[in-house]
């Protein structure tokens, strides 16, 4: 019975040099000369750590890393912003981005949902982090990921391991 997975996974070196690559256009930036901004990527959690001063470079930063994110053809949906926090002496801001791995169970149910609402002869169910759909017919199968191509589902989601 065919069947194929649909998950969420960003490629870890990609990763990196996006935010290699964001960390070298900050550095070179005239506004930036006497900045003491940095930009951490903790390669476990997949977590980027920005500490800089005032909000405007904040921003700065966290446009570059999109723009890096784009141009490596990352979808910048996969970042989790979160809210940015003054240190406690007042002159450093902190902002952690999560880089989102695996659907999570409100995707996951969305994507389920709307594979079953679209009358398909398939059947979709969850394993933990990914949604796996089985049919009879592979063109049920290649009709689910046009479906799902269409929809928004908060995170960007790849089509791996069609089996027939």
């Amino acid at each position: 019975m065919p069947s194929f997975d649909i998950v969420s996974k960003i490629d870890a070196q990609t990763l990196d040099n996006a935010v290699n690559n964001a960390k070298k256009e900050i550095l070179n930036r005239y506004d930036f000369s006497t900045s003491k901004s940095t930009v951490e990527l903790d390669k476990k959690t997949n977590v980027l750590t920005i500490v800089t001063e005032d909000d405007m470079r904040l921003k700065a930063i966290t446009d570059s890393i999109i723009s890096r994110f784009v141009k490596q053809n990352l979808d910048p949906k996969a970042l989790d912003f979160e809210k940015p926090y003054i240190s406690v002496t007042g002159n450093m801001i902190k902002k952690d981005i999560v880089v989102k791995e695996g659907i999570d169970q409100t995707a996951a149910k969305k994507v389920v949902k709307k594979i079953k609402d679209s009358g398909l002869k398939v059947q979709a169910s969850i394993m933990e982090d990914q949604v796996r759909v089985t049919g009879k017919k592979l063109d049920d199968l290649q009709a689910v990921i046009a479906l799902c191509r269409t929809e928004d589902f908060g995170q960007p989601l790849q089509y791996i391991n069609m089996r027939n």
